[in-house]
């Protein structure tokens, strides 16, 4: 799955119904080997007491199985009577149960369903450095929104099938299942996974899924939603990196849009306009980079680029405003803002 749109549309894993997909191939692989036994014993039944040739003998075996009534091979002896009704019965009885089951199995779409699922589960498979959204309620359903924006790669982890159902128009990448259980997360791709977003309905799960993740992987950025004030230490005691709070943020929002609404107004154009198309940046000063050892002057990015470099972060301080004599040294992190042309400029001059 390299990218998370246009390849095809339900482009998902349903563990759920993935089960339901081997449970009816389990029955139908237990029905053929069960019709292969009582096809091989009429074989070898005739074989021994008729002493017919093996292709006469599963001819034979054949249309008694199948009842067609095409005619014996030659006149049976008492025992190869006895030994056809025993074959009739049990016989019959198999090939009709077995082709009860491939018909289920192919009008009601097992077949496409296993081939399907299979083909997507391979694809999240070679996903690398994607993200995981646990939870396609509002707040997950926002997240996964802005990832399109951004063209990120990403894969939706949902148990509810009412949301799935969507899924398909959307052409959204997704397991189905309890984002709490591991089996779904890695199913997801947690270990090759670069961020999840725990956007559960409650506290308690989202703590479970930070758990489960840091536990699966170690090195991924979680960002997980609080509901209320307590949860937030416990969810970062747990491994989130971040913990967002909804109404915290939404009530401080408000607050600023009543008493700076120009400047928030300002600031949602930048980094959310649909028309000036404005990004935030965070891009790593690497051993190779051009521009290393360099002075912001020197280096002239944003003449070069028209990308602004607004923060350097280094050793874990912001330095929100730099200036020109400022040297960019390695492991450095620029925040810049620009349009998605400058950002490329700007990433192929570091």
């Amino acid at each position: 799955m390299i990218t998370h749109r246009g390849e095809a549309a339900g482009l998902g894993v349903r563990e759920f119904k993935y089960s339901d997909n081997l449970n009816i191939l389990s029955r139908l692989r237990s029905a053929l080997v069960i019709f292969s036994i009582v096809l091989i014993s009429g074989v070898i039944g005739y074989r021994l007491i008729e002493e017919w040739s093996v292709l006469e003998s599963l001819y034979m075996t054949v249309i008694t199985i199948s009842t067609v009534g095409f005619g014996e091979v030659g006149a049976l002896s008492p025992t190869g009577k006895i030994f056809t009704m025993c074959l009739i019965i049990g016989g019959v009885g198999t090939g009709i149960y077995a082709l009860g089951i491939i018909i289920e199995f192919l009008v009601e779409g097992h077949l496409k369903g296993i081939v399907g699922e299979r083909r997507m589960r391979k694809k999240i498979d070679g996903l690398k450095k994607h993200y995981i959204i646990c939870g396609y309620g509002r707040v997950g359903r926002q997240v996964a929104k802005e990832f399109k924006k951004t063209k990120a790669p990403f894969v939706i982890v949902e148990n509810d099938p009412e949301i799935i159902a969507r899924f398909d128009e959307e052409s959204l990448f997704f397991v189905e299942g309890d984002a709490t259980n591991d089996r779904i997360l890695e199913l997801a791709g947690i270990t090759k996974a670069k961020g999840l977003i725990s956007a559960v309905n409650t506290d308690a799960d989202n703590i479970f899924v930070v758990l489960s993740a840091k536990t699966l992987n170690p090195e991924i950025f979680i960002v997980a939603r609080a509901n209320s004030g307590e949860s937030k230490e416990k969810l970062k005691k747990a491994g989130a990196d971040r913990v967002i709070s909804p109404a915290v943020i939404g009530g401080r929002r408000m607050a600023a849009l009543v008493i700076k609404p120009i400047a928030c107004d300002y600031l949602d154009i930048v980094t959310h306009g649909e028309d000036l198309e404005f990004q935030l940046e965070e891009l790593k000063i690497k051993q190779n980079s051009k521009i290393l050892d360099t002075t912001l002057g020197d280096a002239d990015i944003r003449s070069k680029t028209g990308a602004l470099i607004l923060a350097i972060k280094r050793s874990g301080t912001y330095n929100t405003n730099p200036s020109a004599s400022m040297k960019i040294l390695e492991d450095d992190v620029l925040i810049v803002i620009g349009t998605k042309e400058q950002l490329e400029a700007l990433q192929s001059l570091i």
